[in-house]
């Protein structure tokens, strides 16, 4: 009872003599009270929600330490004991080729090795610590495509990565870990063919984990972290549920391939040559040669066919198998039994948000041990001041720069690894830590948050009130609006997560899309980009279901949002514009005009903040040049 009554007294400390931190009366009143009475109930808190800040700073105490803030990334606060182990290799690294078997019909190395010639084999790097003979240490690791590959314009496996592995070699490795830097299967100087996220990528994948598992020198735990195709090979080897596996750290990555090229049945203009065009040239530089025969793979020669069709039938076709074996998050959730921590950006304009939103909250559903770090950044790392400017604008990021940049996140990094790879120190929060889009942190259980207050504005009505004069009808390629306005808001406006929309549409032929816009608007009628949303109306029910339209049929189109979090400013109002594509989608095969229905069944949902029982917080100070300029 007396460490319980130390731990409150810090907490109550902190509550009270913290300037950086806004924190509810209630939480303030529940942490005094159950100083004064020791109560029982705050006791089960802390031993079920691990509330253990013995040794770990909360968040919202983050920005009275002593942080390295003005470098181009984050770094840990002290750091650890160990040096490099020093090899012959002029990185200090070891580098070896992992066998693993695959069934004949996936072609390639499969078919070579039973001719004679290589089998799969996947490339690895890896740098250990320099620790006490008999000390075993686990290991991090980032497997992607990109090591060694021209076309990426990015050095082999055996040099640290200057984008990830530089950062944790010097940061963490010292701490008493290893990395390691992993080609997939076709890429680098790994065979067989570049599989994009398919079963022999997966195999590999897999295999490699395990050999990095049992080594000698090993404890055993293995941890995943990379960002985009390097962030969504943490999702392919959880699938396996393997033993080893112990976290993962995907960064903007992918729970299925689909899933990044189409939404709502909307396609991406990469869609139809993602395959072949962006990953095709993978691997053909290979040293180990034999090229041709390697790359005789039956996935990487159909790639291109299932795209087309998936464009022609909007994410749908007959052979579905293709993307099944590339989707990963529900095997994840029936096999894994480590923890997650995602990293994701709201404006992320390759991998986009709904990556992580809602597949935080099914995670937590699902037991397993999760949180996730979303800003108002791109496709990038969380602390990255120099980028994260750079690639800001009005209503994409800016208005919540420098704010974004998180200094504290290797350090946050070390602190989780720590946990759960060397399976020592207090167990860090499992907070979900949030940024709306005018620079605001705070902390959340779940996102979207389930305490959120929904507000319904009906389309044409008094608080969504149509611009009669851009019509109800969006005819494709003439950027035509059909726009809407709430009156101007006599108070701040805090709203997150996924609103919907969902709007009566009647066709003009057999099928058609929306895309809708929400904008921000001062007084001057100056506006900013705060979501947006897009559907291939034969979704319009949401979800994966095809749907065959026919021409004079009315349909209630269910968008959703991507992922966002906003705050309107007293004095402004939202505008919502409906048209038929934007951003980087392409207008449907099937495309036609279509009308807008303004009625009870055409409502906006919005999902506001309960922002009166929130911790809210700021991070360390960015004191990087380019945060420092006006």
């Amino acid at each position: 009872m007396a460490i319980i009554k130390g731990i409150l007294i810090y907490l109550t400390y902190i509550l009270i003599t913290m300037k950086d931190v806004s924190i509810s009366s209630q939480v303030f009143s529940l942490v005094i009270v159950a100083t004064m009475m020791g109560s029982a109930f705050f006791l089960y808190n802390l031993e079920n929600e691990n509330l253990n800040y013995n040794n770990y700073v909360p968040v919202w105490a983050r920005s009275q330490l002593d942080y390295e803030t003005n470098q181009s990334y984050s770094y840990v606060l002290q750091q650890g004991e160990y040096s490099l182990l020093e090899t012959d290799n002029e990185f200090s690294s070891e580098h070896v080729y992992v066998e693993y078997d695959l069934p004949i019909g996936e072609g390639g190395a499969a078919v070579t090795c039973t001719i004679g010639m290589d089998c799969p084999q996947i490339s690895l790097a890896f740098w250990r610590p320099d620790v006490p003979a008999g000390v075993k240490v686990p290991v991090i690791a980032e497997f992607g495509p990109y090591f060694g590959e021209t076309s990426a314009q990015t050095p082999d496996v055996s040099q640290p990565g200057s984008w990830l592995g530089a950062g944790i070699i010097y940061n963490i490795l010292p701490h008493g870990f290893a990395f390691a830097q992993v080609s997939v299967t076709g890429t680098g100087m790994s065979n067989h063919c570049m599989d994009l996220m398919g079963f022999a990528e997966q195999e590999g994948i897999n295999a490699a984990v395990e050999w990095l598992a049992t080594q000698e020198w090993s404890n055993g735990n293995v941890g995943m972290i990379g960002k985009s195709y390097d962030g969504s090979t943490p999702w392919q080897a959880a699938m396996y549920g393997d033993e080893y596996l112990k976290t993962i750290v995907p960064i903007s990555g992918l729970i299925g391939v689909r899933e990044l090229m189409w939404k709502n049945g909307s396609s991406e203009a990469r869609a139809p040559f993602m395959h072949n065009v962006v990953y095709g040239s993978y691997g053909f530089e290979s040293e180990k040669g034999e090229d041709n025969l390697q790359n005789a793979c039956e996935d990487y020669l159909l790639g291109p066919i299932h795209a087309t069709n998936g464009y022609v039938f909007a994410g749908n076709e007959f052979i579905e198998s293709y993307w099944e074996e590339r989707y990963f998050l529900d095997r994840v959730l029936e096999n894994y039994r480590g923890s997650v921590y995602i990293v994701q950006g709201f404006h992320d304009w390759n991998v986009d948000p709904h990556m992580a939103v809602p597949t935080i909250n099914r995670l937590l559903d699902s037991g397993i041990e999760a949180k996730v770090l979303m800003g108002q950044w791109d496709h990038d790392y969380p602390d990255r001041p120099d980028y994260q400017k750079e690639r800001s604008d009005p209503g994409r990021g800016s208005e919540a720069y420098p704010e974004m940049v998180r200094f504290d996140w290797m350090q946050d990094l070390l602190e989780w690894f720590t946990y759960y790879l060397q399976e020592t120190g207090p167990k860090p929060s499992l907070y979900l830590e949030i940024q709306n889009n005018q620079g605001e942190w705070r902390v959340e259980e779940r996102y979207p948050a389930s305490d959120s207050n929904t507000i319904e504005m009906v389309l044409g009505s008094g608080n969504l009130m149509h611009d009669e004069s851009t019509g109800t009808t969006i005819t494709p390629f003439i950027e035509s609006y059909v726009v809407f306005e709430t009156p101007v808001f006599n108070q701040t406006l805090r709203f997150g997560g996924l609103p919907q929309l969902h709007v009566d549409v009647t066709l003009a032929g057999s099928g058609g899309s929306l895309y809708a816009l929400m904008e921000d608007c001062n007084s001057n009628g100056e506006c900013i980009h705060i979501g947006h949303s897009t559907m291939d109306l034969r979704y319009h029910a949401g979800g994966t279901e095809y749907n065959v339209l026919a021409p004079g049929q009315t349909v209630n189109a269910k968008m959703e949002f991507f992922a966002m979090d906003v705050l309107i400013s007293e004095g402004h109002y939202i505008r919502l514009s409906l048209t038929d594509i934007g951003d980087d989608y392409l207008p449907p095969s099937n495309t036609a005009p279509v009308d807008i229905g303004i009625n009870e069944n055409s409502v906006l949902r919005l999902h506001e903040i309960n922002y009166e029982n929130k911790i809210v917080f700021e991070p360390p100070v960015c004191t990087f040049v380019d945060c420092l300029e006006e």
